[in-house]
């Protein structure tokens, strides 16, 4: 059965076996991944993984002022399967990229993991009182937008974002 976990240093061979399975490239939404991070030693990693992870807040959940966000690794036998990430809005990249982002490597999509952990993923939102939020994928990328619409995203138009045409689509969370 897979669970969502936050980000995990102990997970490293496991997350490398899957970073190597994506290959280069910016297609791995939902780790929370940028230019700078070095991921490929040991303590590159860990600096990484602290980067993700926020201390939490006064009840003991992150924080919902963290511009951190809120990282989550889909793990299973402790396989790292994918990630999801629920961007805050203060953070420029989800201007563009959209407040969710998910990727499922790819010997382990069409199983629902992805739709499984965009639902709790938006609860986990919904708990942080989230209102809105919005979603985009690649106009090309069709399971992302059936995943999407599948989770009541609601379309709401192509735009141009700098990795080129997206699909937009927006959560109402509360009424």
């Amino acid at each position: 059965m897979p669970e969502l976990i936050a980000p995990a240093v102990q997970l490293y061979d496991a997350w490398r076996e899957a970073h190597a399975e994506w290959g280069p490239g910016w297609h791995e939404d939902g780790f929370g991944l940028r230019p700078g991070d070095e991921v490929d030693s040991s303590s590159g990693f860990a600096a990484w993984v602290a980067r993700l992870t926020p201390p939490p807040g006064p009840s003991g959940s992150p924080d919902p002022g963290d511009d951190r966000g809120t990282y989550r690794w889909i793990v299973e036998d402790q396989r790292v399967l994918g990630a999801i990430a629920l961007r805050h809005d203060r953070d420029e990249h989800a201007r563009w990229a959209g407040h969710l982002g998910f990727g499922i490597r790819p010997s382990a999509r069409r199983r629902g993991l992805a739709s499984w952990a965009l639902g709790r993923m938006l609860d986990e939102a919904r708990a942080l009182g989230r209102e809105r939020l919005l979603v985009v994928c690649a106009t090309g990328n069709v399971a992302s937008a059936r995943t999407i619409e599948r989770c009541g995203g609601v379309f709401e138009g192509v735009g141009e974002t700098r990795l080129g045409s997206t699909r937009r689509y927006r959560f109402t969370l509360r009424g």
